[in-house]
């Protein structure tokens, strides 16, 4: 699921999470590495196509981990 936010936010959840704004975020977060509590709350708004509580999870997620991150294998 995908979806723009007026603010410039760009916010891609397909099993791993990434998350842009300009040059201010740039965060991705593979599908392994998402806390279950996390990943129960965002597959729960692509299930809704709920771009709204997407764009909230995102941002919670960001301001918990930091706006540049990569966590991978």
């Amino acid at each position: 699921m995908k979806c723009e936010y007026n603010d410039g936010m760009k916010v891609n959840y397909s099993g791993s999470l990434r998350v842009t704004k300009g040059d201010e975020v740039n965060l991705y977060i593979a599908e392994d590495f998402i806390p279950a509590n996390v990943k129960g709350f965002l597959s729960k708004a692509e299930s809704e196509h709920s771009c709204e509580e997407l764009g909230k999870i995102a941002k919670i997620v960001t301001a918990t981990v930091g706006s540049k991150v990569c966590i991978h294998e």
